[in-house]
């Protein structure tokens, strides 16, 4: 692999209760490169993108043995804090959920958690925001107006803009165009090429055309396992495992 990995997850299990959903899961994320995870519905793609951020925290019956590690620091250490691992990572969800508030205060609300109060500095953050997810045009005269009257398309840019505002080093997307159109979802796409350059992004996809056109490497998960992981050009046209050689020719489902 070219870079330095950004993610390490090194032995790694996952049981809800007695089912174990996660089986030893050992792989390297690449710092500043798209890595996709792919396969089949329920085979544990979102649960293993949960782990990185710590989401299960709130699931009484989960229980996590192993290590994720993030710039070296095991996340799961007892003593780390989760809201220090969360201001790295931005989430993606499946569809937009913008704060009940202004498109300005949307961007800015991270940023005035974290302090910045100053007026100008928070103009300038939610500009530059915007216009780092191709957004600014789109909104700037009506900043002041509801987030919740802009398209979806437009709604999930901004919750991507608000994620970027508070500076992270990681992106994280769960199928983040499955409730897309095909214009909002290329916009996303080409988004997601041009923020590599400052981010380590991670998604999960269930569309492998998706996964081929904006993915470094890719992983096939199947039944709580990582089967296979490689660049993606490799993998979907030359898979080693047979497994994976079935999902991308479309025999598993």
């Amino acid at each position: 692999m070219t870079s330095q990995p950004h993610i390490s997850i090194q032995n790694l299990n996952l049981f809800y209760g007695a089912n174990h959903a996660l089986k030893n899961i050992n792989i390297d994320i690449p710092d500043k490169r798209v890595t996709s995870f792919i396969g089949p519905s329920g085979c544990g793609k979102t649960t293993l993108l949960k782990t990185f951020n710590r989401l299960h925290d709130s699931s009484v019956d989960v229980r996590i043995e192993g290590k994720v590690l993030v710039d070296g620091e095991n996340i799961y250490d007892k003593d780390m804090e989760v809201t220090h691992i969360r201001k790295k990572m931005g989430l993606l969800s499946q569809r937009p959920f913008p704060l009940p508030m202004s498109i300005f205060d949307n961007i800015a609300y991270g940023p005035r958690i974290h302090g910045t109060r100053d007026k100008k500095k928070l103009h300038e953050i939610v500009e530059q925001q915007l216009r780092d997810v191709a957004l600014w045009d789109e909104v700037k005269d009506r900043l002041h107006t509801p987030a919740a009257r802009l398209s979806i398309g437009q709604q999930q840019r901004l919750c991507l803009a608000r994620g970027l505002a508070v500076e992270p080093e990681i992106i994280l997307g769960d199928e983040p165009t499955s409730a897309l159109d095909p214009r909002s979802t290329h916009k996303i796409e080409e988004l997601f090429l041009e923020l590599k350059e400052k981010y380590t992004i991670v998604l999960v996809t269930h569309i492998l055309r998706q996964a081929r056109r904006v993915s470094d490497f890719i992983v096939f998960v199947y039944n709580g396992e990582i089967i296979e992981f490689g660049p993606t050009e490799e993998l979907l046209l030359n898979p080693k495992e047979e497994l994976t050689k079935d999902y991308v020719r479309g025999f598993l489902s």
